[in-house]
């Protein structure tokens, strides 16, 4: 008996398809170059310098993670990697970030350099050239491995599972300071996209919508999720996207791109095909403390399948902490919950 399906249903089939290939061609288009960069990285190590940057993939370490500087790290530093092996490091950190985010991470790093002149020596250490980086597991094209990049106000984590499916979350950053004051930097903002974007938003929504948005006068103290390794989804939720106007909720992905146009546009694209097969409408804004600028703040975005928030309080409000979680694939778990499955098949 033939079947016959609505347009609707036809359409929805249809969409979910593109969406698919362009998830698949997402996760094949990285891994490779993710891959060679990763092998001719450790090619270049000494035997000393390779075991302290590599750990097996199923290591407790490879889901160790913090963006404090006193956190006890492992993996291998910069400072002590030779000229050659520093290029070939950073060759790997460009496979995973675009043009915009190989620029806002390594910036990050330098800032290390202004808080060093700022503190004067009091305070934690700081070094632009203590940003670590692991390799875990064998670099290959159809494989399973992953590779880290940690210090100060940076951790970025990507997974490759199979060989082409590539996870990329947690995924830190962080500014301090968040604008440049003094110096030749002055002026310099170096997650001001991250920042403008929401505010933009927030500003944009009615008085009504904002009651609902604003979950708190009071900015928060810091992210809330930390570096917590599971975490949920938070409440209060804030304004659904379904509640905003068409023009507010492209102001809303303007947000969202903000984060995930850090990374290569593979993994961004991967992202954001995930968030919007997941639903628009289901994506929630939420803020607290001042809407004006340079005045403490938070807030975060939340759908589904995912959590970012971000925090500019400390110092006066101009220390920034921002991430993007996962709620089921941070370190690819996700990924490796569907390996393991269609493998046993």
């Amino acid at each position: 008996m033939a079947r016959h399906f609505s347009p609707r249903v036809i359409l929805a089939v249809g969409l979910l398809a593109a969406l698919g290939g362009v998830i698949v061609h997402a996760q094949r288009s990285s891994s490779a170059p993710m891959a060679a960069a990763a092998e001719k990285f450790l090619a270049s190590l000494t035997p000393e310098q390779r075991q302290q940057a590599t750990f097996t993939f199923d290591s407790p370490e490879r889901l160790r993670w913090h963006f404090v500087p006193q956190f006890e790290r492992n993996g291998l530093m910069i400072k002590a990697m030779t000229e050659p092996q520093r290029k070939a490091a950073h060759e790997l950190l460009k496979t995973g970030l675009s043009d915009r985010g190989y620029t806002t991470y390594t910036q990050i790093m330098q800032l290390e350099n202004i808080l060093k002149v700022l503190e004067n020596g009091k305070g934690p250490v700081r070094d632009s050239e203590n940003y670590r980086f692991s390799v875990f597991g064998t670099p290959s094209a159809k494989g399973t491995w992953g590779w880290r990049v940690e210090f100060h106000h940076i951790s970025l984590h990507f997974s490759v599972v199979n060989g082409t499916a590539i996870s990329s979350t947690p995924s830190f950053a962080g500014a301090n300071p968040a604008e440049v004051k003094d110096g030749p930097q002055k002026g310099q903002r170096t997650l001001a996209a991250l920042e403008d974007t929401a505010r933009a938003l927030v500003t944009a929504l009615d008085p009504a919508q904002r009651k609902t948005a604003i979950i708190n006068p009071v900015a928060l103290n810091d992210i809330v999720t930390m570096n917590t390794l599971d975490i949920n989804p938070l409440s209060p939720e804030g304004i659904k996207a379904s509640a905003m106007t068409a023009a507010q909720r492209d102001m809303l992905m303007k947000v969202l791109d903000s984060y995930a146009g850090l990374m290569a546009t593979d993994i961004a694209n991967d992202r954001m095909t995930k968030l919007k097969i997941a639903g628009i409408e289901n994506i929630t804004f939420a803020w607290a403390g001042a809407i004006e600028r340079g005045q403490k703040h938070y807030y975060r975005v939340q759908g589904p399948t995912f959590l970012i928030e971000f925090d500019n309080t400390q110092n006066e409000g101009n220390h920034v902490h921002s991430v993007w979680r996962d709620f089921r694939g941070d370190f690819g778990r996700d990924l490796l919950r569907e390996h393991l499955r269609t493998s046993l098949h």
